[in-house]
């Protein structure tokens, strides 16, 4: 009762502080501000941290500040998927904006190797919103923007003529407006302070963008619209500090960087955490101000570069995370006392203020390091042995277009290769592959797109422990060392339209090259039209205006005959899929194939397929992320719909509609036995297909084919386990967990899952332990087997090496009519592994086409 009590005073203190005048929560205390600049209240109708503001209400008020104050410009950089603006502003004095693009002009030339220091204000990113679950990271855009529209006084005035202030709100409209709408939809009069109130349930739901992509893995990967908008105005300006504010657990206080020191990248130099150190005493001397809680070097790393606080760090800039204890819905209790969202806004306002304030006050310190950053950068590149790195995508011109795209967005020149070169029996022809020449001022971030490493200090990772570009795309890649020469290097290639010339009009038929990434998308766009194809299950080389050409199994030939489109619509159709989707379409003049190749009209070398009816399961268990980046892949990328439903609630489908199920890994793959004997059923009388995926894959493996996974050896039974210290527990305990590496692949490419590939070699991105066991009535279901020396990238022990090496990767078995496809790993990690998408893509057009194994072997 007395705990009661207590709660109730300090709740109705707290909501009569929100209510009496809200702006004066969060202004600083001695400073005056201009009462013409509309306070929040005064345009929302309420006090931030009073109630969640919608996405639009922020645009409208941040807009209005802008536009009424001559220290704030706005544009918009980008919108998200569905639709929603993504703001910039630019925050400096009045006479910084009149020449604006003079500083940042100078600021980059002053960043050029060699050049002299200029006198120019000190350029500071606050990036705000990047998890929509987060609210205090978001809201706090708000007090901030107002603070220096508003706030007058010589202090103000110099902060403002020495700095050049960027700030993106929000990063994540579309995560934002979710976790408005739940937070509404369960908040009411009176506030629920009870963790267990549906209101602050929100974190994994509202955190993700519109298809459930984190944000902030995508400073690296750049396969989302908001984070390509942000990174685009990021190098425009390459700023000195970098600020990234986020939430954390409830009960946790708050943390800033400079973070776990033994845990930092070793691209990022040992001086840039000094550096942070110093803006982190700033932070100190605020908090210390208020007696508040804080921590600054635990738990949290600097390691893999595709973060908010980690990507400026290996781009010449200071990173600095901020997390602080959620408030979830709004107000909620916990053992450290109640946690109140108005409080958490404005501890990361006042933080966005001593970073602006930190960065002044070593302005030149700060200055000299991101100048010797990329001195050091051509220093080093010019020492490095592999002077340059050649790449090619055999077969396919759009996935080595998307990786051009990918290093112009992180600011890489790129030339085209002048002549062939041969590395290791691999051909790089002219024509065909690119250099990236390491002598340039981004080679700290060419060494970490293109680096191999697994060796660590430590094996403690927040997140992925290897990320390979060249591998993850499926590239063939090699250092050129001693054979680069000036004369290698062509033009400088910047990004370009994917779309190909249109085959001319046929009186037979077309084929399509299966190769090319978006072969997938043609193709059911072609079904979807009704029109009949046939895919070749072999190589075959086909008669065209060009010549005989050979294409390689998948391929897809439309004949005219028989379809109930005319020849101009056929025609348009495929002239699409070479215009639009950059596939390589030519003309059939003759149903006669040369070299031996099943003729057109063969039924097994060519084979129908229909179009697919996908049904992906989500929630209840399942890991969003994954689920997620299936709906992208198939919705965005290849625009094929996707039935999308709750594993929970299956009971009662119409699975005659369906050809295939996804279901993808997570903490509670399993199915209720009714759920899993109708599924069985649908696979083995309807034909339908199964594909499944990590721990998903296991649990299909056991409940569909009868395969138990094997159980580890028990160890603690066999010997007594050995003492250690207690404070190793966090570094013992991560040992063998695999929180993201790159592992090597052997690919059957005569598989209808392994068609389009070029070779045998693929590499796959692994985060679990778990492994496949291989079927032992069925030879030829092993479609892609772990090496024996798997590991390429990232971390993982040695006990885990061996547990995988040699193991399945990818099985794929009939059963009854039907297909059940199992991926150990996710095909579709962060939408970034091309190589590996194409795998999952033959699953849902080329399942149909596995032949059960029917020999005695």
């Amino acid at each position: 009762m007395v705990r009661l009590t207590a709660l109730a005073g300090a709740l109705a203190a707290m909501t009569s502080l929100a209510h009496a005048e809200p702006i004066e929560f969060y202004q600083v205390d001695a400073m005056p501000y201009d009462e013409s600049v509309p306070a929040p209240e005064d345009v929302l109708g309420f006090g931030v941290g009073e109630r969640p503001v919608r996405h639009d209400q922020m645009v409208t008020y941040l807009t209005q500040l802008a536009e009424l104050s001559d220290r704030i410009t706005v544009e918009t950089i980008g919108h998200t998927h569905e639709g929603r603006p993504i703001l910039f502003f630019v925050v400096t004095s009045p006479e910084n904006h009149a020449r604006l693009d003079a500083i940042r002009e100078a600021h980059l030339a002053q960043l050029e190797p060699g050049a002299q220091p200029a006198d120019l204000p000190a350029v500071v990113w606050l990036n705000y919103g990047v998890h929509g679950a987060e609210s205090a990271g978001m809201d706090a855009a708000i007090p901030t923007l107002y603070h220096y529209a508003a706030a007058e006084g010589l202090e103000i005035e110099a902060d403002l003529r020495e700095a050049v202030i960027l700030i993106t709100a929000i990063f994540n409209p579309d995560g934002h407006s979710r976790r408005v709408n739940h937070v509404e939809t369960f908040g009411g009069t009176v506030p629920v302070t009870d963790p267990d109130h549906e209101q602050h349930n929100l974190w994994t739901e509202a955190r993700t963008n519109h298809y459930w992509f984190d944000l902030n893995r995508q400073w690296l990967l750049q396969t989302q619209p908001e984070s390509q908008a942000w990174l685009r105005q990021w190098h425009r300006w390459k700023p000195m500090v970098s600020a990234d504010f986020h939430e954390m657990g409830t009960e946790s206080t708050f943390y800033f960087h400079p973070g776990e020191p033994r845990r930092r990248n070793p691209l990022i130099p040992e001086r840039a955490r000094e550096l942070t150190r110093g803006i982190a005493q700033h932070h100190i001397n605020f908090l210390d101000s208020e007696a508040r809680l804080y921590t600054s070097e635990e738990g949290f790393d600097n390691f893999y570069v595709g973060k908010g606080s980690t990507y400026p760090q290996v781009n010449g800039s200071l990173g600095i995370l901020f997390e602080v204890g959620a408030a979830r819905g709004g107000l909620i209790e916990a053992d450290r006392g109640l946690v109140r969202h108005a409080d958490n806004v404005r501890t990361h306002f006042r933080t966005s203020l001593t970073t602006v304030s930190g960065a002044l006050a070593q302005r030149d310190e700060i200055g000299a390091y991101q100048r010797q950053f990329f001195n050091d950068a051509m220093r080093q590149a010019r020492n490095d042995d592999d002077r340059a790195f050649v790449f090619t995508a055999e077969g396919d011109p759009v996935r080595a277009a998307f990786f051009l795209d990918l290093l112009d967005r992180h600011d890489i020149r790129v030339n085209a290769l002048a002549r062939d070169v041969e590395i290791d029996e691999q051909a790089y022809r002219a024509g065909e592959a690119y250099v990236v020449e390491l002598a340039q001022p981004q080679y700290t971030m060419i060494r970490s797109i293109f680096d191999r490493v697994t060796e660590f200090e430590e094996n403690v990772f927040y997140d992925v422990s290897g990320w390979t570009l060249p591998l993850a795309y499926d590239l063939d890649y090699a250092a050129l060392g001693g054979r680069f020469n000036a004369g290698l290097l062509g033009e400088a290639v910047e990004p370009a339209p994917i779309g190909r010339e249109a085959p001319e009009p046929s009186s037979y038929g077309y084929v399509l090259r299966w190769s090319d990434y978006y072969a997938p998308r043609a193709l059911y766009r072609l079904l979807d039209n009704d029109i009949r194809v046939r895919v070749a299950t072999e190589p075959a080389t086909i008669s065209t205006p060009q010549g005989d050409l050979e294409f390689g199994p998948g391929a897809v030939f439309v004949p005219l005959v028989g379809q109930e489109l005319g020849r101009r619509a056929i025609h348009d159709l495929v002239a699409r899929a070479a215009t639009e989707d950059g596939v390589a379409v030519y003309s059939v003049t003759s149903g006669s194939t040369a070299g031996g190749s099943p003729d057109l009209g063969d039924s097994s070398g060519f084979r129908s397929v229909e179009r697919p009816e996908v049904l992906l399961l989500f929630g209840d268990g399942l890991t969003s992320y994954d689920a997620g980046e299936v709906w992208h892949q198939l919705d965005h990328r290849m625009h094929i719909p996707v039935t999308l439903r709750r594993k929970d609630e299956i009971s009662g489908l119409d699975w005659s509609r369906y050809t295939h199920l996804v279901i993808v890994g997570g903490g509670n793959t399993s199915l209720p036995e009714a759920a899993r004997d109708r599924i069985a059923q649908w696979i083995r009388e309807d034909g339908g297909i199964l594909v499944a995926t990590r721990q998903a894959a296991e649990m299909a493996q056991g409940a569909f084919l009868g395969v138990e996974a094997a159980e580890e050896e028990d160890e603690a039974e066999a010997e007594p386990l050995e003492r250690r210290n207690y404070a190793d527990m966090a570094i013992d305990d991560a040992e063998h967990v695999i929180g993201g590496a790159l592992f090597a692949g052997d690919l059957d490419t005569t598989h209808p899952i392994g068609f389009g590939y070029a070779d045998r070699f693929l590499a796959l991105h692994r985060n679990t332990t778990l492994t496949l066991e291989r079927p032992e009535d069925d030879p030829f279901a092993v479609v892609v087997e772990y090496t024996d020396a798997p590991l390429l990238s990232g971390y993982a022990s040695q006990r885990r090496r061996d547990e995988i090496g040699g193991t399945p990767a990818v099985v794929a078995q009939r059963l009854g009519s039907g297909t059940v496809i199992l991926f150990a790993d996710n095909p579709n990690f962060r939408a970034t592994y091309r190589g590996n998408e194409k795998m999952f893509m033959n699953a849902v057009f080329f399942g149909g086409l596995i032949d059960r194994a029917r020999g005695d072997y």
